[in-house]
């Protein structure tokens, strides 16, 4: 048999032989750190037999497949573990994850040093080296086993699989565990793991179902990578917006209120004021829109109309039952259907189009309890949302128009760099799902397809990810964590205005349907102010601080000119504070650099004689005495212009 290996190469076998032998064939270094293969792009554990040409890639832990096998195998030495110490406890799954991986159990929650005692046994396992065994058994024996295991989270899975499926499990000592695999072929490589947190998690992902515990760990093959991940995970614990977020007092939750519904503190607001007022007067001003302001539900006829009813009910939040009352009403989960009502209320010739309409909008979506997380996942966010109205022969320069945009908004918040851009796609195979036919479809995404290539804007393609109604472009980020969430979409709808009975009337008299752009430019501005939090660890540009300057009088003496500071600074348009506390200049100091203060005006006899302030600030340590003049002018140009200075660590 000929085997084609990655670089081209070719390797001829008289017999059939097992991938991790054709890599010990290709080097002995090569077979220590393999991880798994893939055969003619499939991904295999590297036990499995070769008896026919093929391609074979032998995949390490540099690979990301490769890593997969590597923390899997990982997470099976935890479960065995976890059965060692736990004996009563039941296995759910155990997958590998971007960074690690984690295993869900039915057992009573387990403290900081329950994970510290299981990993001492992991590491005995990985000492002692068991054999892993991969086999098969037919779908009777397999459930028997199980049953026999009372393992009857796995005798679940088992039941859901197709009847052609091939039920494959493997063995490590007296553990025996349903899996696919692939795995390692020895223990021996992992060096280096952690278990890292572990939280509760409803058995396949349903609130409905048991509630189990999920242990998270990660693993490495080298001490020092472990080292390296765990002080990225420590940075990210302090940038986490759920934590800091908090410790600045931007934002609360109270459980009396809900989940997903925070309270933005006066800090936190005057970040999203500032936010809100930027990208109106940028939107108004420089890129042709007209504001709207619609209501924050409607009746269900309307969301019937616009296909919500039927594609999104469950995620709104319903007020009313259809089979006792008479209207039925829903909090908005988006603004689209009310802006067409707008644009209804006045007929139109092509020469008015485009037409771009735009709104902070308020929305309401019925989000999993299980899913919320600070500010990114909520059921209640504002965001700056837009609906433009265009002739078909201006969708596509429209449509660049407003990836301009969201990329500038991007730009000046210092984000563009942490984005990726996704082409989110209908899924034919559940066409159920959409409206429209497949040629709208396949014509509106091969559309945006040609906008990404020509900007020379790299993205990936996810199939099912489009609304029911258009594809979309969806601009995404990670949080700290290694989460990606959406931040900004952009989404071509050649359906909805049939739906709707909007037309314009062109040079030839004629009714037309219009196109439209659902699209935002900053996207929710609680996700943003939490990407924000993270992206800077709370030290925000000078224009975005809630308090952008603290002037700091070094005794009471200097009250009123520290005073006379304020409200120079305040007529400038500057947010300032003065701290008139009977405290040392050096307790005030540091406490300013706590709460992460841009800049700081230290006040004395001098300052007050020359009227003058001295300048201290988080990009260049202490900067010297200057006018209070020439400060107000540096400082407010720096505002105007959105500038972000860089960071200098003081000792």
């Amino acid at each position: 048999m000929k085997i084609t290996l990655k670089d081209g190469s070719e390797k001829i076998y008289e017999s059939s032989m097992r991938a991790i032998d054709i890599a010990k064939d290709i080097s002995e270094g090569l077979a220590r750190n393999a991880c798994a293969c893939e055969i003619d792009g499939k991904v295999e554990d590297l036990r499995t037999v070769i008896d026919r040409d093929c391609e074979l890639n032998i995949l390490t832990f540099n690979d990301p497949e490769g890593r997969g096998a590597f923390r899997h195998t990982t997470s099976h030495v935890l479960a065995q573990a976890i059965k060692r110490l736990y004996p009563n406890a039941k296995c759910a799954i155990g997958p590998s994850i971007e960074d690690g991986f984690y295993y869900d159990f039915d057992i009573e929650p387990l403290s900081r040093e329950d994970l510290d005692n299981i990993e001492k046994e992991m590491k005995k396992i990985i000492k002692e080296n068991p054999e892993i065994v991969r086999f098969e058994l037919p779908r009777e024996e397999a459930i028997a086993l199980m049953e026999k295991r009372e393992e009857p989270y796995k005798v679940e899975l088992i039941q859901d699989l197709p009847e052609e499926a091939v039920i494959s499990f493997y063995q490590q000592g007296e553990y025996i565990d349903l899996c696919a695999g692939p795995h390692l072929m020895s223990m021996k490589t992992i060096k280096a793991f952690k278990l890292t947190s572990s939280s509760m998690a409803y058995w396949r992902g349903d609130s409905s179902k048991a509630r189990l515990q999920r242990i998270y760990g990660t693993a490495y093959t080298k001490k020092d990578d472990l080292a390296a991940h765990l002080e990225r995970m420590e940075d990210a614990k302090r940038r986490d917006h759920n934590k800091l977020g908090r410790e600045m007092e931007l934002f609360t939750t109270v459980d009396v209120i809900g989940q997903g519904l925070p309270l933005l503190m006066p800090k936190g607001q005057k970040i999203v004021q500032k936010l809100q007022r930027w990208i109106e007067d940028l939107e108004d001003k420089e890129w042709g829109y007209v504001r709207t302001k619609t209501p924050l539900m409607a009746k269900s006829d309307l969301y019937k109309i616009s296909g919500h009813w039927d594609h999104y009910k469950e995620g709104m939040f319903v007020l009313g039952d259809e089979e006792k009352d008479k209207e039925v009403f829903a909090l908005r989960p988006m603004t689209c259907p009310f802006q067409y009502y707008v644009y209804k209320a006045t007929q139109h010739s092509y020469r008015d189009l485009p037409l771009r309409y735009g709104e902070t909008s308020t929305l309401f979506r019925n989000e999993d309890s299980g899913e919320m997380h600070g500010l990114t996942r909520v059921r209640q966010f504002t965001i700056s949302e837009g609906h433009l109205i265009v002739r078909p022969d201006q969708m596509v320069e429209e449509f660049k128009g407003c990836l301009a945009l969201a990329k500038y908004c991007l730009t000046t918040l210092g984000l563009n760099d942490d984005v990726t851009y996704h082409l989110s796609k209908w899924d034919p195979d559940n066409s159920e799902k959409y409206i429209g036919e497949p040629e709208v479809w396949n014509e509106t995404e091969q559309h945006i397809r040609d906008v990404l290539t020509e900007l020379n804007i790299p993205f990936v393609e996810d199939v099912g990810e489009a609304a029911f109604y258009g594809p979309k472009v969806d601009i995404n980020a990670r949080n700290v964590y290694g989460k990606e969430d959406t931040m900004i979409t952009i989404q071509w709808d050649a359906l909805l205005a049939e739906q709707f009975d909007m037309y314009f009337i062109d040079q030839n008299g004629a009714k037309v349907r219009p196109y439209i752009i659902h699209r935002t430019s900053i996207g929710c501005y609680e996700r943003t102010l939490a990407w924000l939090i993270e992206k800077y660890a709370g030290k925000f540009p000078t224009w975005l601080c809630p308090e952008q300057v603290r002037v700091l009088p070094i005794s009471e003496k200097y009250s009123a000119y520290a005073n006379e500071v304020l409200r120079e600074l305040r007529a400038n348009g500057i947010d300032a504070e003065v701290d008139e506390r009977a405290e040392k200049i050096g307790f005030k100091i540091r406490e300013a650099r706590m709460d992460k203060l841009p800049y700081m005006l230290v006040v004395g006899q001098q300052e007050e004689a020359d009227h003058t302030v001295s300048v201290r600030s988080r990009f260049a340590g202490d900067e010297g005495v200057k006018p209070l003049g020439e400060f107000i002018d540096a400082i407010c140009k720096e505002i105007r212009t959105k500038e972000i200075r860089q960071e200098v660590t003081e000792k």
